[in-house]
């Protein structure tokens, strides 16, 4: 969040974009469908390939669940933790991929009669969010095999895609972007060397961060291009609608880590009493900012560009709205 507070921007200054926007954007949208088809990959034959996981093994690393915080549990207990993580994550990605993917199609319209290329470039990002809900579909079902019963995750894909739609485009891009760009340090963080996870999940983020690399320069693009349609007055609301998305993404994960943390104390070999119980919630919904909002709102690149576009007052109010996550 330090790249956020500052406000620090290593994007082309607005000035210099409006004298080389076309030419740059245009090499940037062939640059993303020429490396689309380069990574393109498929479920069974390249992630899946006919395995299951080994519930010997952690799903997450502990850079991301932060299970090390939670001195209370056994190392069999932080595996545990980071196999129930690990499945809200299979979810998580299919609830937020299904309202990216309906703005990406919508956003192409801007395209259809213009620069084919950039069309393309949409296409095939709405393509592949298509492909990772259904991978993370399978995550879940592969997941559901092998652990008790008990888990849900309440939250219904449709509701909070029209719920998410139904905000101006600029706000659901700045949080598309987020998204995105999150994805980048769940792959570092998959791949770190203390970050022993199970080979399939390891995939999972291989392949997921190769497309997803994609998408973050696409969003970067059309968010440009949408804050550019904005008057004044307009940009403001929509920092407004930013932040009450942040803020209602951060409710579905409140709601998420104490079902969670209840599941785990439900399927867990001893008695966990409340304040452990308490603790556990405390960590989890911890783990579930981080993974899902801060570790992107921090990214530099989000700070970058989210600087270029708003001004002092209301980058402020955006970082005044993300301090109680960060708690």
């Amino acid at each position: 969040m330090q790249a956020l507070t500052k406000m620090e921007s290593t994007a082309m200054p607005p000035a210099a974009m409006a004298g080389h926007s076309l030419s740059m954007n245009d090499d940037r949208y062939a640059t993303c469908v020429r490396v689309s088809k380069r990574v393109r990959w498929d479920i069974d034959a390249d992630v899946i390939r006919g395995r299951a996981f080994d519930f010997r093994d952690a799903f997450l690393p502990p850079g991301l669940t932060l299970v090390d915080r939670m001195t209370t549990l056994s190392v069999e207990e932080k595996r545990l933790m980071s196999q129930v993580q690990g499945r809200t994550y299979a979810n998580v990605f299919g609830l937020v991929e299904r309202f990216i993917g309906a703005k990406v199609l919508e956003m192409s319209r801007h395209h259809w009669l213009g620069d084919q290329t950039a069309l393309e470039a949409l296409v095939r990002f709405s393509d592949e969010e298509l492909k990772h809900q259904e991978l993370f579909r399978r995550v879940e079902a592969l997941i559901a095999e092998g652990m008790p019963g008990g888990y849900t995750f309440p939250a219904d894909p449709n509701e909070v895609a029209r719920a998410v739609l139904s905000k101006c485009t600029w706000a659901v891009l700045a949080l598309t972007c987020d998204i995105e760009l999150f994805t980048q340090q769940h792959y570092k963080e998959s791949i770190a060397p203390t970050a022993t996870i199970a080979p399939l999940f390891k995939d999972v983020f291989l392949y997921h961060w190769r497309e997803e690399s994609q998408h973050a320069i696409l969003d970067e693009l059309e968010w440009r291009a949408e804050d550019a349609r904005l008057t004044d007055a307009e940009r403001d609301v929509a920092v407004d609608d930013f932040i009450g998305l942040v803020g209602a993404v951060d409710g579905i994960l409140v709601m998420q880590a104490g079902l969670d943390a209840r599941y785990f104390a439900s399927i867990c070999d001893r008695p966990i009493g409340d304040d452990e119980m308490r603790a556990i919630e405390a960590d989890v919904l911890r783990a579930y900012r981080w993974q899902y909002i801060l570790s992107g709102a921090g990214h530099p690149r989000f700070a970058a560009v989210l600087a270029d576009l708003v001004s002092e007052a209301q980058m402020a109010r955006i970082v005044v709205a993300l301090q109680p996550m960060m708690a």
